[in-house]
C-alpha cells in the first residue's frame, strides 16, 4: 500500500471493549490512543469513524423488542459516548487538538459535522472523530465511514478489526486451507459476498475508486505499518491483482 497523506480509520465499538463482549477495556483504549497518536504525529491527516457496539447492539434490541429505528437512535448515541471517551484518551496522550464532530446537533459536547470545516481541521493538523454515523437509522457505521472518507477527500479507509487480519479466500474458522488476500478487487469481494463490511459500503467505495485496507488492530504499530506499505492485511481497491498470500 502506498504512503497516504489523509486517511479515515474505521473503529468498531468492539475495539473499545477489548476481549469483552460489552463495555470498555483500559488496555484496548490505551492501544487505540497510542496507535492514533503515533500516525497523527507523523503528519498523516487523520479522521476516525467510531461504532457503538460495545454499548448497544442490534441483537440486544431484537431481544428486548425495540424497533429498528429506535434501536439505531440508541446506537447513534453510543457512538457519541465512544467518541468523547476516545477524545479524552487522545488528549491524555498529548495529542494537541482533537475535534469530535457529530451528525446530530449536540453543541454542548461536540461540533456539528460540516464538511468544509472538517477538511479545514485536517489541514490544520487536527485529529477528527466522527460520531453519529449519518444521523439516520437503518445504516451501520460502515456506510457512513465510506461517505465521510469521500467527503473529506481521504485517500483510503483503514478498517481496524479485532483478531481479523484481512480478507480470506474462504472462512478461516471452518476451512484450514483459507488463504489471506494480500490484495483483491471490489468485484471479487462483492461476487463472493464477503461480509467483513456492509456490501453497501463496498459498493459506494467501488463506485468512487476509494481503497479500503482491512487489518488486525491488535498488532503493535499496526496503523504505522499499514501506512508504510507493509503486508499486514488486505488491500481492496479497483484494478488491483487478486493475490492470496
Amino acid at each position: 500500500m502506498q504512503t497516504r497523506r489523509r486517511v479515515l480509520v474505521k473503529l468498531s465499538g468492539g475495539a473499545f471493549a477489548g476481549g469483552q463482549e460489552f463495555g470498555f477495556d483500559r488496555g484496548a483504549l490505551d492501544q487505540i490512543g497510542s496507535e492514533l497518536a503515533e500516525i497523527s504525529r507523523t503528519g498523516i491527516e487523520t479522521a476516525v469513524m467510531v461504532g457503538g457496539g460495545n454499548i448497544f447492539r442490534g441483537r440486544t434490541a431484537e431481544d428486548w423488542g425495540i424497533e429498528r429505528a429506535e434501536a439505531d437512535n440508541i446506537g447513534t448515541m453510543a457512538t457519541v459516548v465512544n467518541s468523547l471517551i476516545l477524545r479524552g484518551v487522545l488528549t491524555a496522550k498529548a495529542v494537541e487538538d482533537v475535534r469530535v464532530m457529530t451528525a446530530i446537533p449536540m453543541a454542548s459536547v461536540a461540533e456539528p459535522y460540516i464538511r468544509l470545516r472538517a477538511i479545514h481541521h485536517l489541514e490544520k493538523g487536527r485529529l477528527i472523530i466522527f460520531a453519529g454515523g449519518t444521523g439516520q437509522p437503518y445504516v451501520t457505521t460502515d456506510y457512513p465511514a465510506v461517505q465521510r472518507a469521500l467527503e473529506i477527500r481521504a485517500e483510503a479507509i483503514l478498517v481496524a478489526k479485532r483478531g481479523v487480519n484481512g480478507v480470506f479466500t474462504s472462512d478461516p474458522n471452518t476451512d484450514a486451507g483459507a488463504r489471506r488476500y494480500r490484495s483483491v478487487d471490489y468485484e471479487t469481494v462483492l461476487r463472493q459476498n464477503i461480509r467483513v463490511m456492509d456490501q453497501s459500503a463496498f459498493i459506494l467505495a467501488r463506485d468512487y475508486g476509494l481503497p479500503i485496507y482491512i487489518f488486525d488492530f491488535t498488532q503493535e504499530h499496526c496503523l504505522r505499518r499499514v501506512i508504510a506499505g507493509e503486508n499486514v492485511g488486505t488491500l481492496i481497491a479497483p484494478g488491483v491483482p487478486v493475490e492470496p498470500d
